[in-house]
């Protein structure tokens, strides 16, 4: 960087390292064959449980490394199917962490079982070492996220799972493409949630999908989703208490073209995401959210860091205010953890206002910045820019402190 160490900030009147002309890889990715793909559906007459969906189910399970895949309408539904499936409701417990989207815990709630609030570790994930001391007998699941695309640590929940009998469900929302030995996620402990919201690593506006290995499972996950119908029986015969939550046609037509580019897409975020990783992790104060060396390949649905306000010299909020005049939109994260929402406090079967979980409350509060997977679309020049924008911050941070 020849002028950044020398230049004022952006935010005090000097020039931004982004001007506003110079954009940011523009998201969601798409071309003809997205149109292509709609405009056969929609000519077909066919936009219902068709053969789009069936192609889409098999091509998603085989990218993920998993036998079987059931396409649902959104990854929050997933959650709830898996619950669901498993026959877990009232009176059982299950553990998620506090740091995810609130439909990790919404689910658990929407079928009338208890969450049990288990801190994150330095991965961003939940402790392994926490959760066995959380287990009761009541607990009945045990739901790890793969935050960011960093797999949790699929080795010691399976084992964790086996002892206590306790199903491990992946929520794989933020993981298409990563893989943990080898495998892809959400086919490696019962199943797993994928989301395929707008903002999401593939996209068709809304959709998701639950993956497994376990074939009973998926029959009866397929079920829930379609109106509790079973698998062979006449349609209007309904054996388990389901709701509509299957994927339309034309989504599943988008999926197809979306998942013809993941592959690359996401070697490319992985190559700018450790390059990311070597130079903003050299700044004092920064430190990117780490990966398990046991995880072969690694997503980037979000580029993350902690940063210590002490070894930075300013805080989270005055370096996100900083980075965001200098041209990166960025962001502190989740507000409060799900143990602070109103939706839990005002829970009248569980106390969750005694619930500590301070690593969570601490990456909410005072730690954590991150920012979205289309910027890691980025070129090698836009990845130095991020560098020189977080270095400029770093060499001007007592003034934003004063």
């Amino acid at each position: 960087m020849a002028t950044a160490s020398v230049s004022k900030l952006a935010l005090k009147g000097g020039q931004p390292i982004r001007p506003a002309e110079k954009a940011w890889p523009k998201w969601p990715v798409f071309d003809d064959l997205e149109r292509k793909a709609v405009m056969e559906v929609l000519e077909s007459g066919k936009w219902f449980l068709d053969q789009r969906i069936k192609q889409f189910e098999g091509e998603y399970a085989a990218f993920q490394d998993a036998k079987y895949c059931v396409a649902v309408n959104s990854g929050t539904a997933a959650l709830e199917i898996m619950l669901q499936a498993l026959g877990i409701g009232h009176g059982d417990e299950v553990i998620v962490p506090p740091y995810t989207f609130v439909a990790t815990a919404s689910a658990v709630m929407r079928v009338g079982a208890t969450v049990i609030f288990v801190d994150v570790d330095e991965t961003w994930n939940l402790n392994p070492d926490l959760v066995e001391a959380a287990i009761t007998p009541r607990t009945k699941a045990i739901i790890p996220v793969h935050f960011g695309s960093a797999v949790a640590d699929m080795d010691r929940f399976n084992a964790i799972g086996a002892k206590h009998g306790i199903a491990i469900l992946e929520d794989a929302c933020h993981s298409w493409g990563s893989k943990w030995k080898g495998k892809g996620t959400g086919a490696l402990g019962k199943g797993g949630a994928f989301s395929f919201q707008m903002s999401k690593n593939m996209t068709a506006g809304e959709g998701g999908v639950i993956t497994t290995d376990d074939e009973d499972f998926a029959d009866m996950c397929r079920s829930v989703s379609n109106c509790g119908r079973l698998k062979g029986a006449m349609w209007y015969e309904h054996t388990v208490v389901g709701t509509n939550a299957r994927m339309n046609e034309f989504s599943a037509a988008i999926l197809s073209a979306q998942l013809t580019r993941l592959e690359a897409q996401t070697l490319h975020r992985e190559k700018t995401g450790a390059f990311l990783n070597e130079h903003l992790g050299a700044i004092e104060g920064i430190t990117p959210q780490p990966g398990d060396p046991r995880m072969t390949r690694r997503a980037y649905h979000l580029y993350g860091m902690k940063v210590d306000p002490e070894k930075f010299g300013c805080s989270r909020d005055q370096i996100v205010e900083a980075v965001k005049a200098e041209g990166l939109f960025c962001g502190g994260g989740y507000v409060r953890p799900l143990h602070k929402q109103p939706v839990f406090l005002n829970h009248k079967g569980f106390d969750y206002s005694k619930v500590s979980c301070p690593v969570s409350e601490d990456m909410c509060a005072r730690s954590v910045i991150w920012f979205t997977h289309p910027i890691l679309l980025g070129t090698q020049q836009d990845m130095q820019d991020i560098v020189d924008i977080f270095t400029k911050v770093k060499e001007n941070a007592a003034e934003l402190a004063g």
